[in-house]
């Protein structure tokens, strides 16, 4: 059936959306802000699906929503809780096409450059069609994903329809970082920041979706953070155990292993198809672990349970201002990667501060 029901979290975002619907009071432009991977697309598809079913009932527009934020209220003021959710029908002949991904009337735009999107693209798919009345839907509804690659003119380019759109028009803006937006553009949005999915939540879910045991379930939910596309990802791998005893492995022999051999090892889990920062990722689960576990000694909050003998071995010669240095240093290289900083250079420095931090 698709639509709000499969939405993981983000529960006040879609009490927000399904109260802007019941009330009639839906507004031309949504601003969707969040890190890759925390459930914008699947946000904004179940939006649009559910703007266009032909069983849903929309009362007329008559009072704009035209901006706001992750605090937002309702546009009439109603308790979020007190009305039954909206779901589309998922049988309609307008549910089926948005389900499929052909929709006429809800347009993903494209564009040829994968660093920016230009005015060109705006104004082909989205300034010009937006004059032409839907085809078969009550909207047309243009999302823009990763709206931030947007230029300064492609930007100017959309602000004219979001400020005078037609009617039925909806533009839906999906950006990672809402401050490479304009000021004009985001002003003039409704902004529903979007903040980490609980824990459990993840897990559950890739217990149910993916079947992955409890234990992979508890590593990849504390690696994700809130991010159910990045705990997605790594469950979803089939090379999972062998990423997790790659990262094992290197944890209990960094203190030994010359600098060389670490950064040939590092650069041999691309084979696992796993980005280098999620792999970097895991080794701050494990030292988030070490911490854990010299501050309380409780083995139950420890998410690597399977080892704990190293575990305990580790934490009686390093220091809790050593393993914060780590921290600090595994997401300093991180930026540094995401900078396009010279490899060997950045895992070079990581360990050499690993190695004086903790095994030194």
């Amino acid at each position: 059936m698709a639509g709000f029901d499969e939405i993981l979290g983000h529960k006040k975002e879609v009490a927000h959306l399904e109260q802007a619907i019941r009330s009639g009071k839906v507004s031309h432009a949504y601003l969707f802000n969040g890190e890759k991977g925390t459930g914008k697309n699947k946000l904004a598809k179940a939006f649009a699906q559910t703007l266009q079913c032909e069983r849903v009932h929309i009362p007329s527009n008559d009072t704009e929503v035209m901006s706001g934020d992750s605090d937002f209220g309702h546009p009439d003021g109603t308790d979020m809780h007190s009305a039954e959710a909206i779901t589309p029908c998922g049988e309609c002949h307008s549910c089926r096409q948005a389900m499929s991904g052909n929709h006429p009337d809800i347009i993903y735009l494209q564009h040829e450059k994968p660093a920016s999107i230009g005015v060109k693209d705006v104004r082909d798919q989205l300034v010009g069609d937006a004059q032409i009345r839907p085809y078969n839907g009550k909207y047309k509804i243009y999302i823009i994903n990763d709206a931030e690659k947007m230029t300064v003119q492609a930007q100017n380019a959309i602000l004219k329809t979001i400020e005078e759109p037609p009617e039925y028009v909806i533009v839906l803006l999906l950006t990672a970082n809402d401050r490479m937006l304009l000021d004009t553009i985001r002003s003039r949005c409704v902004t529903l920041n979007l903040k980490p999915v609980p824990d459990e939540v993840v897990k559950e879910y890739l217990m149910k979706e993916i079947q992955v045991p409890d234990y992979q379930a508890d590593i990849c939910a504390a690696f994700a953070q809130g991010n159910i596309g990045k705990a997605v990802r790594l469950a979803s791998s089939e090379d999972f155990n062998a990423i997790k005893g790659s990262a094992m492995r290197l944890v209990r022999s960094v203190g030994t292993m010359e600098i060389s051999a670490i950064i040939d090892y590092v650069k041999e889990v691309q084979e696992y198809k796993v980005s280098i920062g999620d792999y970097l990722d895991l080794l701050a689960l494990w030292y988030r672990d070490m911490v854990y576990y010299k501050a309380t000694k409780d083995v139950e909050g420890v998410i690597f349970k399977d080892e704990l003998r190293t575990i305990r071995e580790t934490v009686q010669t390093c220091s809790y201002e050593g393993v914060d240095v780590v921290m600090k240093a595994i997401e300093t290289a991180k930026a540094r990667l995401n900078a396009n900083v010279n490899f060997d250079l950045t895992m070079e420095l990581l360990f050499l501060v690993i190695k004086e931090n903790i095994h030194g």
